[in-house]
């Protein structure tokens, strides 16, 4: 029978601190994971409980950590655990050379190379590899400043309960999964999303999986080449990809060199990453987002928009 948490109904906060510093790491996560949001919230979220519960489990973070992506991270993260934008709970987390070390009491003003801030259920949630931390982020339930890559190392730190393999990989990104956390996300979030860390990540696996996309139906009579300039990091860096359709299917070029930034290209596309973002997941369409101007096409406009039309773009759950 899988272990719960349910003896923790009543439980003093000394009680509760001694389950979760010495019952076995693994039963700890699959208990996790065996309770439904609302009774994790009454369970761990009573105000006398919630602090030793969180220590416990976030000093006992390496126990279940796949020792090879936690031999590769340094620096240190503070988590702010909030309820309704009240904070709750604020923990820290030193990483080095394969070590761990909770920082229980660290203060507001010490300076760390990223702060998370969520709510207490979606970190017990992503701790115990159950969501994916880079959808979190998109999602806007997840907010990271800092550091955004070390952030998402974080998030796919832990291993399946039982199994040596990591739960969740906060980078591999399936694009109906990001249009579904796209939902409600608001223009000012997803602008500071692709002004992180995060931003390669999300542009890199968008245009790798855009070719399986193509209706090759729409496609199979069409010849055309389009590049993308993508706009909005806070570098003033532009990042370049190269869409070839023909024969009823693409191919990508990330990031073209010199050799190849002469070759023929019917359109460009110019716009905001985070536009971009929305079109690649169905939230935007290329007719609305050439009239409003967030698309500036310079070439053949016909051909940029049959690009667009030969593409299925993932639509939300």
């Amino acid at each position: 029978m899988a272990p719960t948490l349910d003896h923790l109904r009543g439980a003093t906060a000394a009680e509760a601190g001694e389950f979760f510093a010495g019952a076995d790491a693994v039963e700890v996560v699959e208990a996790v994971r065996a309770t439904s949001d609302d009774d994790l919230l009454a369970l761990i979220g009573r105000a006398d409980v919630r602090p030793v519960a969180v220590e416990a489990i976030v000093s006992r973070l390496h126990e279940y950590a796949v020792p090879d992506r936690l031999a590769e991270l340094e620096g240190v993260v503070r988590f702010d655990l909030e309820r309704r934008g009240e904070l709750l709970e604020r923990h820290g987390l030193a990483f080095e050379r394969g070590m761990l070390k909770h920082l229980p009491s660290i203060p507001e003003a010490e300076p760390v190379d990223v702060v998370l801030r969520t709510s207490i259920v979606r970190f017990l949630r992503i701790v115990s590899g159950e969501r994916n931390a880079g959808l979190e982020f998109l999602a806007g339930k997840l907010d990271i400043d800092g550091d955004a890559a070390l952030a998402l190392a974080v998030g796919g730190l832990f291993r399946v309960p039982g199994a040596d393999g990591v739960a969740v990989d906060p980078q591999d990104l399936d694009p109906v999964d990001v249009a579904t956390a796209l939902k409600g996300a608001s223009t000012d979030h997803l602008r500071k999303v692709m002004a992180s860390g995060f931003r390669p990540i999300v542009l890199d696996e968008v245009f790798r999986r855009l070719p399986a996309f193509v209706n090759e139906r729409k496609a199979r009579h069409l010849d055309l080449t389009v590049a993308f300039r993508l706009e909005g990091h806070p570098s003033g860096a532009v990042d370049r990809y190269v869409v070839r359709l023909a024969d009823g299917t693409a191919t990508v070029v990330s990031d073209p060199d010199e050799a190849q930034a002469g070759a023929h290209r019917d359109a460009t596309v110019t716009c905001e990453a985070h536009d971009f973002l929305r079109l690649a997941t169905g939230h935007l369409s290329a007719v609305t987002g050439v009239l409003r101007g967030q698309l500036k096409v310079r070439g053949d406009k016909a051909k940029a928009l049959q690009l667009s039309s030969a593409i299925d773009f993932p639509k939300a759950r």
